[in-house]
This record gives C-alpha cells, sequence and structure tokens, in this order.
C-alpha cells in the first residue's frame, strides 16, 4: 500500500483499498484444506482421491461450514484366501547351472594366447581405431594397440559386426551413428578406420583340484562345487519365496470381484512409470529408448502398466480385507521395532527416525503397513505350493 512499509498497512486502510472480502477469500483457501484433514483424521475417512469442497455458510461472514466429497476405498468381504494353490517351477539347482558358475570361475582365471583364427564374438583383438567426423578426430573414439573383447560393444555395435572373420592385417572401414550414451554428440554419424593387429583367444584353466586350491579357499573341486552349490540353492530359495509373494499377490486379486477404483490404478500407474524411469534414467537410458529396444509401441506400453497397476490396487484390498477379517494389527512394539529398522538403514538415531515418521502422520501408516505383512505372512504359509508337475 502507497506510504506504509510491506506488512505495515492498517487494516482499516487495506479493507478500504481491497475490500475486506478478498482477505476473507484468502483465509477460507488457506484454512479449508486444514479443516478437511482435520475431519478426514476425526471420522477416519480413507480418502483415495482429493476432494470437491463446497463452502456451505461462512463465504462472507459468520461461522463457517464446507461440504467435502471424497472417493474413499472400496471395503470388500474375501473368501477363499486360506490354502490358495500356486505353481511355481522347481527352485532346485540343476547340474547345468552349476556347471555354467564353474565355468564362469575359470573364464576369470583364462589366458590370452595369440591365434590365426578369424574373430569370433568372445575373442580379444589388438586394434589400432581413429573415429573422426569429417577431418576431426575424435579423440574419445580412437586408440593405439587397443586390446578389444569382440560383442562387448564398448564403442559402436557396428563395430563388433565388422571384426567378426577378420584375421590379422585386415584393414575395416566403415560409419556408424553414435548412440544416446555418448551425450551431445548422440546421432552424429562418425567414420571409423580399424587396423586388426592381432587376434588373442581365451584359454581357460582345466578344472582340476589344483587350479580350485589357487581360484578359491577350497582344496579340491568337489568341496568348490559344494560350496557354489550351496550359494546358488540360497540365492534360489530367496528367488522362489519372492516369486510365491508375488503369485500369491496375483491370485488375490483374482478373487477380488469389484473394479479397481480409477484414481488409485491412475496413482499407481503414475508410481510405476516414475520408478521406471529413474531406474533407466541411472543407466542413461530414457523411455523411449527402451521401448524402442524391447520392440513395443507407446499404446502398449500404457496398456501393459495399466493391467499391472489394476492387479496390483485389487491385490491391495484383498490384503485390506484379509486384515479385517482377521483382525490384524501391529503391537506398539512392533512399531518401535520397524522404527528401529528404518533408523538403522538411514543411518540415523531412533529418535530422529521417529520424530521423522511422527511429523509425516506416519505412525499409523507403519501400524498398517506392518498389518498388511502378516496378512501375506498368513496367506503365504497358508498355501499350496505345487511345481509344474503337480508335486
Amino acid at each position: 500500500i502507497p506510504g506504509f512499509r510491506p506488512g505495515k498497512a492498517p487494516r482499516k486502510v487495506l479493507e478500504a483499498r481491497i475490500g475486506p472480502q478478498a482477505a476473507r477469500e484468502q483465509a477460507l483457501r488457506d484454512a479449508l484444506p486444514r479443516y478437511y484433514a482435520e475431519a478426514i483424521e476425526q471420522h477416519e475417512v480413507d480418502a483415495i482421491a482429493p476432494p470437491s469442497i463446497d463452502v456451505k455458510a461462512g463465504a462472507e461472514s459468520g461461522d463457517v461450514e464446507f461440504e467435502a466429497i471424497v472417493e474413499v476405498r472400496p471395503i470388500i468381504g474375501l473368501s477363499g484366501y486360506r490354502g490358495l494353490r500356486i505353481t511355481m517351477a522347481d527352485p532346485s539347482v540343476a547340474d547345468e547351472e552349476l556347471d555354467a558358475e564353474i565355468d564362469r570361475l575359470r573364464d576369470r582365471f583364462a589366458d590370452l594366447e595369440e591365434s590365426a583364427h578369424p574373430l569370433t564374438e568372445g575373442d580379444f583383438a589388438a586394434i589400432d581405431v581413429k573415429g573422426y567426423i569429417h577431418d576431426e578426430v575424435i579423440d574419445g573414439l580412437s586408440a593405439s594397440d587397443f586390446l578389444y573383447e569382440v560383442g562387448s560393444q564398448l564403442v559402436t555395435p557396428k563395430l563388433d559386426v565388422e571384426l567378426l572373420g577378420k584375421r590379422p592385417g585386415d584393414i575395416i572401414k566403415f560409419n556408424d551413428v553414435l548412440g544416446e550414451r555418448f551425450g551431445e554428440r548422440e546421432g552424429q554419424e562418425v567414420s571409423f578406420q580399424v587396423l586388426v593387429k592381432e587376434v588373442k583367444r581365451k584359454v581357460l584353466p582345466e578344472a582340476t583340484d589344483e587350479w580350485a586350491s589357487e581360484a578359491s579357499e577350497f582344496e579340491t573341486v568337489a568341496d568348490l562345487r559344494a560350496e557354489i552349490k550351496h550359494r546358488l540353492e540360497l540365492l534360489a530359495r530367496v528367488r522362489a519365496q519372492m516369486e510365491l509373494r508375488g503369485r500369491v499377490l496375483e491370485s488375490l486379486a483374482d478373487l477380488v470381484d469389484v473394479d479397481a477404483p480409477q484414481s488409485l490404478v491412475e496413482a499407481e500407474m503414475e508410481r510405476r512409470i516414475h520408478d521406471l524411469f529413474h531406474r533407466l534414467q541411472s543407466q542413461g537410458l530414457s523411455i523411449p529408448t527402451y521401448l524402442q529396444a524391447t520392440g513395443r509401441d507407446e499404446q502398449a506400453f500404457v496398456a501393459e502398466i495399466r493391467e499391472g497397476a489394476v492387479k496390483a490396487v485389487k491385490a491391495d484390498l484383498g490384503v485390506r480385507a484379509i486384515v479385517a477379517q482377521e483382525h490384524l494389527t501391529a503391537s506398539d512394539d512392533e512399531v518401535e521395532a520397524e522404527i528401529e529398522r528404518f533408523a538403522t538403514q538411514a543411518g540415523i538415531e531412533p529418535a530422529e527416525a521417529r520424530e521423522r515418521v511422527d511429523r509425516g502422520g506416519g505412525i499409523e501408516a507403519v501400524r498398517s503397513e506392518l498389518a498388511r505383512g502378516k496378512a501375506m505372512q498368513l496367506v503365504v504359509e497358508t498355501a499350496e505350493v505345487l511345481d509344474e508337475e503337480g508335486n
């Protein structure tokens, strides 16, 4: 207001200038979300979408009265969740898996020896490579005596194709377009000239007791195989437990006979796309690149995401129904233990973790999550798990 420092104009001057109604409208906009949140908590309404708020009284003067219409999570009844029949692949470790693991260990101790044979995938080539655009040599794409593994695609995919079948002394010339991982040079066409100087092949050591004692802490190949088999079996059991939970959730979703609320489906789709975006971004990729690599168009991708989101929402409704029907709860001690686990993972003190959770109104969310975990445990423990042959 002219003549006054910011925030110092008297109320009467302010009202005379802009009118009292503007301030009241601002106050209503500021206060209604808080009033709504308090009402949601007081009446224990499980809202799943933003409300539609209609001010019934107090817009101009007096006490405020408003009506909020909001979509709530469906409360359903569920039957048939005890004794689900779940079919899974046999998690036992086959001899072929064990042999492949031994071969991978042998590969780590392989030697390279010169070869006169044409290059094949997995061979190594000592090359001089020069990449250039017009007359400009690109430093990151040029090197001398570069030991390159054919099939690694460390430079461009076309280099690996061009090297196949070549021998020492061969000279290769080709053009290729740089991919996304080359940053600002993505999409530029580069000319390459490559001289193959040597061909080397991997020679794996024989799987003898002497090799086992050098390559590991075990004295014999038999002891090494036994340890690797034990480790693979542990991993297989962990994978089987994770897969079992996924199959149980799919079965629970099939038991839910109500439509998944669209607001929850859209929120789940957004979460899944967000997670995929960040996973791809960490690898230097984008969603369009991912779709191109997997051979899917955008419509099929969205349909697949939606289908998974619908199943996830229905499965969650089923788990919540089991919590209610089985009267599952989490004790204060269990909540505290979960907060301490969170504190350990975050590297902070339990008191700080509790304050963070409490500040965001998350104590009841933690309690609810623990109860849903108990529901999942009940269904998993009562399920009948069969392999593909019915055993």
